[in-house]
């Protein structure tokens, strides 16, 4: 029996042999790693863009927002049609706006333009993460869920990654729109990959297992238990902040801070870009090396957080505190900043987990909202107030310092708000 069978005739309730699991998860992987190459490229590609399309701070900022703007838009419909029909059919659909907008990048000419391929590339890869977690909370135990999750951002930074270097290497070959057909060639090779191996979504032999709730039976579709539940909103404003401000710095600010606050070369801040997302990579791969044997001994998520998170305080304030004295050591700090701020990514797979598997596809989804609206907000918000600092007469290091230092206090106001909420066991 072939994978691709084998994979047709699964129970959708049932959880999956390892072999098995291993091939699916690969395969949503691979569908993630590009889309997370196509979501960081605009930081490398931002000095190119910049002279080309004579774009400012504040253009550079919607830029990049855009893509998760067409993310967030997506997020609440997403969240029912994976519940409703599955990974499968959902992601390969969403994908395949995914590779238009990597085609209509490729030729834009002129920053409008650009912006729409932008936003239809974000609305395409908007199931990449929310597919697999959704399936996972179904094929796998909660252990191995917080492992995949944790394993899954690993696949992202290593998307980023590829991003950095190789994009700045290739660009003199190919440039920058042959980079961007590439892309879509490589995400429709993903989408085949997951149509031969990855579970159908069976809804009538899930509602027969849980058939026993009647929450099951009377489940409307709606995000109602999501918006009602205590747990979800402790947890959104870290998501929007910190979360969505870590990927909203190494995505796109990382690389201006490099350049125009430290004082380097677009070379150097591709290299630079390279072992940050390499930090990052590490880090997930650690996260989901440690995280089930911390589940296995009672180590709540709510406390590796409320512990943790702080230390990402400490870096941002480094960064700006040092503003250009930082020299050399600007990729290190701002690396510093994004390992530490990757415990809040374990409120993602705890929120899923808070609700019923009935119920994953939309709180991950809801959940996922919130944290690419806080990307957007992040990221167009620090163009912004660069922006705003330079019309106020401030030096362009200095407008960034005072950029990211609102960002800092966002963030660590958040934190407070978490520790504050009276704590709720999902």
């Amino acid at each position: 029996m072939t994978a691709a069978t084998q994979a047709s005739s699964i129970p959708n309730h049932d959880h999956l042999p390892r072999r098995m699991a291993v091939v699916v998860f690969l395969a949503f992987a691979l569908a993630y790693f590009f889309s997370a190459l196509v979501r960081a490229i605009t930081a490398t590609l931002s000095p190119t863009l910049t002279a080309e399309f004579s774009l400012n701070a504040q253009d550079l900022g919607l830029l990049a927002g855009g893509y998760f703007l067409g993310f967030s838009l997506t997020q609440l419909p997403l969240g029912r049609l994976l519940d409703k029909h599955g990974p499968k059919k959902v992601v390969l659909a969403f994908l395949s706006f995914a590779v238009l907008g990597c085609l209509a990048f490729s030729w834009a000419d002129s920053f409008h333009g650009l912006l729409a391929a932008r936003v239809l590339c974000g609305m395409g890869v908007s199931a990449c993460l929310m597919a697999p977690l959704t399936g996972y909370r179904r094929w796998f135990d909660a252990s191995t869920q917080l492992r995949t999750n944790s394993w899954m951002l690993m696949t992202g930074s290593l998307g980023m990654l590829a991003a950095t270097l190789p994009v700045q290497w290739l660009m003199p070959i190919w440039g920058w729109r042959t980079l961007f057909v590439l892309l879509g060639v490589m995400i429709a090779i993903a989408m085949l990959l997951i149509a031969l191996v990855v579970p159908r979504w069976q809804q009538a032999t899930a509602a027969a297992a849980a058939s026993s709730t009647q929450a099951v039976l009377d489940d409307d579709g709606s995000y109602r238990e999501i918006w009602r539940s205590a747990y979800f909103w402790r947890m959104t404003p870290i998501g929007f902040f910190s979360y969505g401000g870590m990927v909203a710095i190494q995505t796109l600010w990382a690389g201006p801070w490099m350049t125009q606050v430290a004082g380097w070369t677009a070379g150097e801040a591709a290299q630079g870009l390279f072992l940050v997302n390499l930090a990052m990579l590490t880090t997930f791969w650690l996260w989901g090396m440690i995280t089930p044997g911390l589940a296995r001994k009672g180590v709540p998520v709510e406390r590796l957080i409320a512990w943790g998170l702080p230390l990402s305080f400490g870096a941002i304030g480094v960064l700006v505190w040092m503003g250009p004295e930082i020299g050399s050591a600007a990729a290190a700090g701002v690396a510093l900043f994004c390992v530490t701020s990757t415990f809040v990514s374990l409120a993602q797979p705890a929120v899923g987990m808070a609700f019923p598997s009935h119920l994953a596809g939309r709180a991950l989804s809801a959940y996922n909202l919130v944290v690419f609206a806080g990307i957007f907000v992040v990221q167009w918000g620090i163009g912004l107030l660069v922006d705003a600092g330079r019309g106020m007469g401030l030096e362009k290091p200095a407008a960034y310092q005072a950029a990211l230092a609102c960002f800092g206090v966002c963030s660590c106001l958040s934190w407070v708000y978490f520790l504050m909420k009276k704590p709720v066991q999902p």
